[in-house]
């Protein structure tokens, strides 16, 4: 595993009794990603899937400032699965619905979802730092499922760092995409323009790209009406 991916639950900080998992980064960009996030679910009703959770805290922290939203959080990872557990037991929130085991790698991962019970159609995806630590696969099958479950003009909003035409927006994701590049030669940084063709072969396009801090970027892309 790279350098600077690191599993929640084995980087060092606590765990909770109960099982919940403390992510630093969640600290550090919980507020400028509601501040986004927050603007584009504005008027917005429905159900939100968060693909690749992590430990929890986004999704609570997103339950908590819209309950009027149905908030579903997913991973793949069983300790990360058990600290979402846990966040949605702590949280006592009655919007935030249980932790989805979801393969973003397997085509049949939307019906597989609606089975457990989850909605028919979503109003919005969220996916944060997911795709560039894992296979390019993982990235085409979390469009190929927007475009079959968002509903019309629904968002897929991705957070991460991002190459923009061929090239890093900054000096510490090239060094990033070099440490990701040398743990796994499948993962790495993604380019806009990649994710630009793969939203096009699923009915997405992007509408938007905010800057963010840290070199990091939220790109939005939405489901055709």
């Amino acid at each position: 595993m790279a350098e600077y991916v690191v599993e929640f639950g084995r980087d060092g900080r606590p765990v909770e009794p109960d099982g919940r998992l403390d992510a630093a980064a969640f600290h550090r960009n919980h507020q400028p990603i509601w501040a986004v996030l927050g603007r584009l679910l504005e008027g917005r009703t429905g159900d939100v899937l968060e693909a690749g959770s992590g430990t929890g805290q986004h999704a609570v922290h997103f339950a908590t400032q819209r309950p009027d939203l149905t908030w579903w959080p997913s991973d793949l990872n069983d300790n990360h699965l058990a600290s979402i557990a846990a966040w949605r037991k702590h949280s006592g929130l009655a919007n935030f619905r249980d932790a989805q085991r979801i393969d973003l790698s397997d085509p049949g991962w939307v019906a597989a979802f609606k089975a457990a019970g989850g909605p028919a159609q979503l109003t919005a995806i969220f996916c944060a730092n997911v795709i560039h630590i894992a296979p390019w696969p993982v990235a085409e099958g979390l469009f190929a499922g927007a475009g079959q479950v968002l509903v019309p003009d629904g968002l897929l909003v991705l957070y991460g760092p991002f190459k923009r035409d061929g090239k890093h927006t900054a000096v510490s994701n090239a060094v990033f995409d070099t440490s990701l590049r040398e743990g796994n030669p499948d993962w790495g940084v993604r380019d806009i323009t990649d994710l630009e063709a793969l939203a096009a072969r699923n009915g997405l396009a992007l509408r938007e790209t905010v800057e963010m801090p840290a070199n990091n970027m939220i790109l939005v892309f939405a489901r055709s009406a």
